[in-house]
């Protein structure tokens, strides 16, 4: 088993708890993360910080990925153009590593981040992102237009419902790892990309 570990330079702006001081939950949910990964996520390390806020956002997170009417491949797709209009450093390094893994592509995410627009995907998930990307920059003017491109697309309710869920999410995720200064582990930096 890989050991835990919780990088002091995980953030720069606030102190990473010690993890033998963590509750038991976290310490578990932490190990599991570990295992998979074969490294810590410098994301956990960041938000034991405050174990209430660890337990709402990991539950959050997981809801969106275990109970979604997107595979697995589009949520990651959001998430790194999200990420790159927003220029979170963490979300572009780590889970533009989860895209080129679920997308079994190792360029996919590097193009998203640059600009979503050049990414070589169809029209149905163009559209995907199209709406991602408003709702992040421009969330005043989404319109029913918006969803009805969406519809037309292929999109139901459920995963139109999603899209905005997972935006959110990730904005959310952007402004807290670039307030607190979220490093992403170097790991990241070479996966999915052979």
């Amino acid at each position: 088993m890989t050991e835990p570990v919780l990088d002091d330079d995980a953030m720069r702006r606030f102190p990473v708890p010690d993890y033998d001081d963590l509750p038991d939950d976290l310490r578990e949910r932490i190990d599991e993360e570990t295992e998979r990964a074969g490294f810590t996520p410098n994301v956990f390390s960041a938000f034991a910080y405050k174990p209430s806020h660890f337990r709402a956002f990991f539950g959050y997170h997981d809801a969106l990925v275990e109970d979604s009417a997107l595979d697995r491949e589009e949520i990651e797709m959001i998430v790194v153009a999200v990420s790159g209009v927003n220029h979170c450093y963490y979300c572009n390094v780590a889970h533009g590593a989860l895209c080129r893994i679920y997308a079994n592509d190792p360029t996919l995410a590097d193009q998203l981040v640059a600009n979503y627009r050049t990414a070589d995907v169809d029209e149905t998930r163009m559209a995907m992102l199209d709406v991602a990307v408003k709702l992040t920059e421009r969330p005043t003017e989404v319109s029913e237009e918006d969803l009805d491109r969406l519809r037309e697309v292929g999109y139901d309710d459920e995963a139109i419902w999603d899209i905005a869920a997972v935006t959110a999410f990730y904005n959310l995720s952007n402004r807290m790892a670039m307030f607190a200064d979220v490093r992403p582990n170097d790991e990241f930096h070479a996966l999915g990309r052979e």
